[in-house]
């Protein structure tokens, strides 16, 4: 039954995430994403948690906590690589005099 509910929760917020997503206008997307780096952050110390306590109890904890941290990290690296790129377009570049 616990497993329903947690199943049930994963399909929801993954349908509200594609809703509220898919309807943000496309000049918010990138300064919204910078913005999400930090929960992706925190995403972070839920996989490194989950990782750790699932180590006496089960492999699969530990596989499936080591596939999340490597999922985040990869979002958050990407998002201040984006983030980086999209400061780069609002510094001006240098006048030759």
């Amino acid at each position: 039954m616990e497993l329903i509910l947690l199943l049930f929760i994963f399909v929801l917020a993954g349908f509200l995430g594609f809703e509220l997503i898919s309807k943000v206008p496309s000049q918010l997307h990138t300064p919204l994403m910078s913005g999400s780096n930090a929960i992706s952050g925190i995403t972070i110390v839920g996989a490194l948690l989950a990782t750790g306590l699932g180590e006496g109890e089960s492999q699969l904890a530990v596989w499936i906590g080591l596939l999340a941290l490597i999922l985040a990290s990869i979002n958050v690296v990407g998002g201040y690589l984006v983030t980086d790129r999209m400061l780069a377009m609002f510094k001006g570049g240098k006048k030759k005099q």
